[in-house]
């Protein structure tokens, strides 16, 4: 054949493929809140061609003809097939799957990870149930995770419960994607008011032990708030909330991308007047910022900002006359809580081709925490004088996070090797205040106090500390057998700092350190079904402000301050599970566990109001945590979580140096442990009024002892929430009604070991009815 001839019928062949060669590209992103999704899967269903998109949401390869249909699918995602005739700028939504919520985690090991791949006790709260809810208080979200209770302290106060009884100690890590919000050793246990609810997108809660990764502190469990990403599309929201006790809030958001160039910036401000608790006026401003630069599709820069601002009186606890007869009036009206918070961070990212990961962040915090606490004031049954305290926390840090995870295929196997850095120089202060106590006509109960004079030359604590906190850690993952993965961590971590107490005139330095190994294996059985099994060690050591505190009562030495206080020490151990059944229209995660812990401390109460620290010699804690979803149909979902657990004292003498009184309290239960928690909800979503939402959420509240001698109980409580809201043309309207059958309940209630010692309520709202408005506007893809 003539050379001519074959040279111009390749070059014809090459144009023709080349001309039928399409190219397609576009986005994937999330239709609740407009995020790019990343490791989607984009297919050609007509031919064997795909790709995934990257962590912006981008996709793009080439097609063999110009009008094809595409399947997306993503785990965690309802998958989608779409007609594309024109294949530049797609832009396609996928909406999550109710059903199927614990399937990509990010909190296990700070990166994302399949849930049949992490040997943890972890749940997922989804944008979706985070946007329906309309919280006006984290408590309202974080307590639909099985497992968990936020207290609710009035005015986004709170302490908390995972796998503890409801306590105010150090033993809950709080992370706002993926870095502490504070340093260890200056842990308060109100910290989640400082997040900024409205720029929340999803939250994460490992239970159990995870100091091998995120190191102290994490012992009952690691709560990550991660936050609102650069939308996809241009986006923008306003709105508005109230109720009908005072409560006001107005808040916003806006995000989009130019280009390789994203930014999100959400926030609200909230006020609180006259409500139904006297004395109890707050107000609130928070604010997030994220910037993103993706210099290519695996390279990315992200900085992120969050700043609340927060002012409340702080009511407290009533009495059980004044409980019991609903007068909800604050026995103070001078007490306050006054909180600056800023935190920022730079985090460099990096892909690599083989799926292995690198990212090196710095960041920055700024707190400052004042107060004149309800909670600090003591005062002896009968006595016309009291005394209270006014006092501040404040500190600064400096810190690195680097983290590589290495990807083998030997063993399919992964290695995660990271180091931790955090300066972050700190005071505290803390000084008397006299009081007058009013009585009530029985003469024991209090009616009110006031201030008869500040007394800043009684000093309570006054310190400054510089905290040195370092750590190395490393994680295996392999996979020993088809479907069987081990992974296996060790951390290592070191508290350092020098400090001059000013109150004894001393100064010096002191550190702590502690090797944390884990151990744990998932074995996937297929069809949505797992177990898994783990070990771990979590240990805490004591908080600053417990150290160089000047105790009410002398220790057994006679020592006014806590120099040897001894890090609490929990050693961990689960199997659970998951599975998905009818074709995914339920989902089970369940978990059995025992964590036995040692040198634990407690907050012991003494007659006078005041609380005395003491170090229980062994503790237990055994527990069983459940989860069930169900989604019949597109209109039914059905979510019902909750624990039974034992939280014990295995070997822990009581006692009382005021008045040379011992208790052994060894087999007793640990107060405010109830034996049963859950939360259960049941919505529905009616085809024939669309874009209609409604909802019943029933929180549930076994009885516990309010003291560690076990003599009284509180009866615990059974209370009902309903939401309901309606979306037309991008304007929402809602309505949740709290505490919907208006029933008298506290949402703590604590005695002291005394038989003269009173019970003191928080008394939890009446019937709330909060309404609301928002308008989303959505740009065209």
């Amino acid at each position: 054949m003539d050379l001519k001839v074959i040279l111009q019928a390749f070059f014809l062949y090459v144009c023709a493929h080349a001309a039928a060669a399409q190219g397609i590209e576009g986005s994937v992103f999330d239709t609740q809140t407009k995020e790019p999704i990343p490791g989607a899967t984009v297919q050609i269903v007509s031919a064997n061609l795909g790709t995934t998109t990257d962590n912006n949401g981008h996709f793009a390869f080439n097609s063999p003809a110009s009008e094809v249909v595409l399947r997306i699918s993503s785990i965690g995602f309802s998958a989608k097939e779409v007609k594309i005739e024109n294949g530049k700028n797609i832009k396609i939504g996928l909406d999550a799957a109710t059903e199927n919520l614990q399937s990509v985690v990010v909190t296990g090991n700070r990166e994302a990870t399949l849930r049949t791949e992490s040997p943890i006790a972890i749940s997922k709260l989804t944008p979706r149930m985070i946007d329906e809810a309309k919280p006006t208080a984290m408590y309202e979200i974080v307590n639909k995770v099985p497992g968990v209770m936020m207290v609710n302290l009035g005015n986004e106060q709170h302490s908390m419960a995972i796998r503890q009884p409801f306590t105010t100690n150090a033993y809950f890590l709080y992370m706002e994607d993926g870095v502490p919000i504070r340093p260890m050793g200056v842990f308060n246990h109100n910290s989640i008011l400082e997040f900024n609810q409205f720029a929340i997108s999803a939250v994460e809660v490992v239970k159990g032990p995870v100091s091998s990764i995120y190191g102290p502190e994490a012992v009952g469990g690691a709560i990550n708030f991660i936050t609102q990403r650069p939308t996809i599309l241009p986006t923008a929201k306003i709105g508005v909330q109230a109720d009908q006790w005072g409560y006001k809030r107005i808040q916003y958001g806006a995000g989009g991308m130019i280009g390789k160039f994203g930014i999100y910036v959400g926030g609200f401000v909230a006020r609180q007047r006259d409500a139904w608790m006297k004395s109890s006026d707050y107000d609130k401003n928070a604010i997030n910022a994220r910037l993103e630069y993706h210099f290519t599709p695996s390279t990315r820069l992200i900085y992120t900002l969050a700043y609340s601002k927060y002012d409340s009186q702080t009511s407290g606890s009533v009495d059980s006359l004044a409980f019991y007869s609903r007068q909800y009036v604050s026995t103070t009206d001078f007490t306050y809580r006054k909180v600056n918070s800023l935190r920022s961070r730079l985090t460099l990212e990096k892909d690599w081709k083989n799926g292995s990961q690198t990212f090196v962040t710095a960041f920055a915090r700024k707190n400052e925490h004042g107060q004149n606490p309800n909670y600090g004031i003591r005062w002896t049954s009968g006595q016309t004088t009291a005394k209270g305290e006014i006092n501040s926390s404040n500190f600064k840090s400096l810190g690195i996070l680097a983290q590589h995870s290495q990807r083998f295929s030997f063993l399919n196997s992964k290695l995660i090797t990271g180091a931790v850095f955090d300066f972050s120089p700190s005071n505290y202060w803390s000084y008397q205040v006299d009081l007058a106590a009013r009585l009530r006509a029985d003469k024991k109960s209090m009616e009110k106090y006031t201030i008869v004079k500040e007394r800043p030359d009684i000093k309570n604590a006054d310190y400054d500390a510089d905290i040195k906190n370092m750590a190395a850690y490393t994680q295996y993952d392999f996979e020993l057998l088809p479907k069987l993965r081990v992974s296996a961590g060790l951390r290592y971590d070191r508290m350092s700092f020098n400090y001059t107490n000013f109150l004894d005139s001393t100064s010096g330095g002191k550190s702590y350190s502690k090797v944390t190994p884990k151990i744990g294996a998932t074995y996937d059985l297929g069809k949505g079904k797992g177990i898994y099994a783990n070990y771990s060690r979590g240990f805490s050591p004591p908080g600053l402000t417990s150290v160089f505190r000047k105790r009410t009562v002398p220790a057994e030495n006679g020592d006014l301050f806590y120099y040897n206080l001894k890090p609490a020490e929990f050693n961990n151990a689960e199997i659970g599970g998951w599975a998905s059944l009818l074709a995914n229209k339920i989902y089970i995660d369940l978990a059995f566990y025992q964590m036995n812990g040692r040198n634990e401390l407690l907050n012991v109460r003494l007659p006078d109001n005041s609380y005395d620290y003491q170090s229980a010699g062994k503790t237990l804690h055994r527990g069983v945590e459940f989860g069930v979803t169900y989604k019949p149909t597109k209109e039914f979902f059905f979510r019902f979580g909750g624990t039974t657990t034992i939280h014990r004292y295995e070997e822990f003498i009581l006692s009382n140096r005021a008045s040379d009184a011992v208790k052994n309290v060894n087999g007793k239960d640990m107060p405010s442990s109830p034996r049963w928690l859950w939360n259960t909800e049941f919505s529905y979503y009616p085809k024939w009024f669309k874009n209609f939402r409604s909802s019943v959420e029933w929180q549930h509240v076994a009885s516990y002892y309010q003291n560690q001698v076990n003599t009284v109980r509180y009866e615990g409580y059974d209370v009902l929430n309903m939401r309901v809201g309606y979306n037309w043309k991008g304007i929402e309207l809602f309505t949740n009604v709290l505490n919907l059958t208006d029933v008298l309940y506290a949402t703590n209630a604590t005695r002291g070991n005394s038989a003269t010692d009173r019970t003191t309520y928080n008394a939890a709202a009446p019937r709330t009815l909060v309404f609301g408005a928002q308008y989303t506007f959505t740009g065209k893809k």
